[in-house]
């Protein structure tokens, strides 16, 4: 029967997954393009449909998958053609980003009368667009969608989509690793050019850069969109830039920007021309990248003019480092004038370019180093002020710093003076903000590592219920068997019973691997919270010099760490490095405390031997917390790795604090009843891991010495596998 278009319903509710920029229109703006998502199904049967034509009059062409869905770029006033044998040809004129979803039934008698009626939205797709609308505004709740999503999902395709759609969460809100972990799982489950190109995206922005240039090198060119390939080589040319391989990043650059001209993707042509001068500028090829940079801002200058104060931006500052002050403050003050339009219809944070303080900041900078102090002096002051109305410490800091050296450099001591007075309360200021943002990021990591544990729970919930119902079914295929054969059924049984045995070892040790991996994330948030005390205690009593210091070192510590937390074992050099990181930190802060030492017997081939994560660093925290901080005189803390024989190394830790029995008395009434929580995980980890692994890990734990400060000696057995 032939069939008849009944509707066509177009839901609103979505977020594009990729923005894209198309040609001018008729009075000379910039629409945006997006991508436009769609279905085309059998209305009674709910089947899709596939192989329809779908062409916007763009220039765009693609055809529904064998899951009736289409993804198509378009731009608002763009019509999309929807045709097909089997129904009358469709056309749509888009008004703003939408779901399609279009619904035909089979043919009625002529005088039948058409009735359109709206259909139930597909949970599923319901719950991806809830996502995407929360992407921007709330991380949680998106990811929550995502989740429920994911126990409404039927197919390999729906997976697919909904991994990658977290993967854009998790890319928004830079948390380029898990970005990178959840376009890998949409890949394997369904691999498209779109999650490909995100992932490539998403290992350049998490400093893999070798793993994003493999992944676009494998991608097939030939598959790819106009747009597609522009942004390949585009995000070729970044990764080359970043690694200083500045002649492949131009060669790249202008391949994308050869495709991009070819096929008239006006705002790539700008972005590239801009690219390829920063590359040159980088170089150190000054009159190529002039040549560029003229190029790139006269083309900027033909879209929105929030792009070609962006562009006005970049250039000004290659102006700077040419030291062309001159037409730097040119190009900031036409800058200026164009955010001032453009603050009517848009809000800059702080941390963006295109905001009054900072160009005035830069402005005041350049007459300064022009010796021009008066207008040095005007624009600095209007930096302070304005920073001061937007709350921007950062800026409003740096300002005022710069106010006063200027002061300082027309001779007028007493008033710099009076300014850099104002700087230093202003440095206590920024660092209580900073204090404060640290907080923040950590409780907002650990809320999204939840959120994505309780994903990855859920998946694990759904294959082990999937587990469970095969198994059911081959049961009861054996008890048929059995009915029909004594002698198969016995058969049958016995290999039941190996099956089952078999099943049974490898619960306890999926049990046995999920026990190691709580205990695991148990000890992250203890250690973080523990050395965040640190963090804070240590800014609040030292200068900011000293503080920034000791915040590098945290980080790195921290990274490492973060690394670490989901492996079972851990090469031995790597926690020797985390060992050195986290003794020199506490040293760091209790210089005075104690000194340290950490040797490794010159003949251990650390290369063969691993270690759990995080196994030594509760003990070394004891020695110093509990043992050498309460200690009179400077105390002493060894750590030293010896090889017993060929198969098995030691590693001991000792202090000359005040020992186990001084520090227990030390403790409150209420601290006493409570064990020390990373201890008790380290006794649970080298239980399971013993059970596991045939006594890998012995840990034994006696005072140093018969003195009046007995200190405490702990010394671990490691074996080799």
């Amino acid at each position: 029967m032939k069939l008849f278009l009944k509707h066509i319903w177009f839901i609103g509710i979505v977020f594009s997954t990729t923005i894209f920029f198309a040609q001018e229109n008729d009075i000379g703006t910039i629409q945006p393009r997006f991508t436009v998502r769609g279905s085309v199904i059998e209305s009674d049967t709910r089947d899709p449909i596939p192989h329809v034509n779908i062409e916007v009059n763009g220039g765009g062409y693609t055809t529904t998958d064998m899951f009736g869905d289409f993804r198509i770029e378009a731009k608002k006033g763009d019509e999309i053609t929807i045709r097909h044998k089997d129904f009358e040809t469709v056309y749509y004129t888009i008004q703003s980003n939408e779901r399609i979803i279009v619904e035909v039934q089979p043919n009625k008698p002529a005088n039948y009368k058409s009735k359109f009626s709206k259909s139930r939205i597909p949970i599923f797709k319901s719950l991806i667009d809830s996502a995407d609308t929360y992407l921007k505004k709330d991380a949680k709740k998106s990811i929550q969608f995502i989740a429920d999503a994911l126990l409404e999902s039927n197919s390999v395709k729906e997976n697919s989509e909904a991994y990658e759609v977290l993967g854009d969460i998790y890319m928004y809100w830079k948390q380029y690793d898990l970005a990178v972990s959840n376009y890998r799982i949409s890949i394997q489950n369904r691999e498209t050019n779109d999650a490909n190109l995100k992932l490539a995206n998403a290992y350049k922005l998490n400093k893999n850069y070798q793993e994003s240039i493999q992944t676009y090198k494998d991608i097939n060119k030939t598959e790819l969109s106009n747009w597609q390939l522009v942004s390949l080589y585009e995000g070729l040319g970044d990764i080359y830039l970043l690694t200083k391989s500045y002649d492949l990043s131009v060669s790249a650059y202008k391949e994308g920007l050869q495709v991009a001209q070819k096929h008239l993707i006006t705002p790539k042509i700008t972005d590239l021309n801009s690219k390829i001068a920063q590359t040159y500028n980088e170089k150190g090829e000054i009159n190529e990248a002039k040549g560029y940079f003229k190029n790139s801002l006269k083309l900027a200058n033909t879209e929105n003019k929030k792009r070609a104060v962006e562009e006005k931006l970049k250039v000004a500052d290659f102006r700077n480092n040419l030291n062309d002050y001159s037409n730097e403050i040119i190009l900031r003050k036409e800058a200026l004038d164009d955010i001032s339009d453009i603050e009517h219809d848009s809000v800059f944070d702080n941390e963006s370019a295109l905001t009054p303080q900072k160009q005035n900041y830069k402005i005041g900078n350049a007459y300064a180093l022009q010796n021009d102090f008066p207008n040095a002096i005007t624009y600095l002051e209007k930096s302070i002020a304005e920073a001061d109305k937007k709350e921007d410490v950062i800026v409003q800091k740096d300002a005022t710093r710069k106010l006063s050296d200027v002061y300082r450099d027309a001779g007028d001591y007493k008033k710099a003076l009076s300014i850099y007075q104002d700087y230093v309360s202003l440095v206590d200021k920024a660092y209580i903000k900073k204090e404060q943002e640290i907080s923040q990021a950590a409780r907002f990591s650990k809320d999204i590592v939840s959120k994505q544990n309780r994903i990855i729970s859920l998946e694990s919930d759904r294959a082990l219920s999937e587990s469970k119902y095969q198994l059911t079914t081959e049961q009861t295929k054996r008890q048929k068997l059995i009915i029909y054969s004594l002698i198969g059924g016995l058969i049958l049984l016995l290999i039941a019973a190996f099956l089952m045995m078999k099943y049974i070892k490898q619960q306890r040790l999926a049990n046995n691997l999920l026990a190691l991996k709580s205990l695991r994330s148990q000890m992250n948030p203890h250690f973080i919270f523990n050395a965040l005390n640190s963090v804070n205690s240590f800014i609040a009593s030292n200068d900011e010099r000293t503080a920034n210091k000791y915040l590098t070192d945290f980080s790195l510590l921290m990274r490492a760490v973060l690394e670490n937390s989901e492996e079972d074992f851990i090469p031995l050099e790597k926690e020797i490095e985390l060992l050195q990181l986290y003794t020199k930190l506490e040293h760091f802060r209790f210089k005075d405390k104690f000194d340290y030492s950490i040797k490794v017997d010159e003949h251990i081939n650390i290369n063969d031997f691993v270690i759990p994560p995080m196994l030594l660093q509760p003990y070394i925290e004891n020695a110093v917390w509990h043992g050498l901080r309460y200690k009179k005189t400077k105390g002493f803390l060894e750590i030293r790795i010896t090889q017993s024989n060929t198969d098995e190394i030691v590693i001991t830790i000792t202090d000359d604090g005040i020992g186990r029995q001084k520090s227990k008395a030390l403790k409150t009434e209420n601290q006493q009843k409570q064990n020390s929580k990373g201890m008790g995980n380290i006794k649970k980890r080298v239980a399971i891991l013993n059970t596991m692994y045939k006594d890998k890990v012995d840990v034994f734990i006696d005072d140093y010495k018969n003195e009046e400060d007995s200190g405490t000696k702990v010394v671990v057995t490691l074996k080799k596998d």
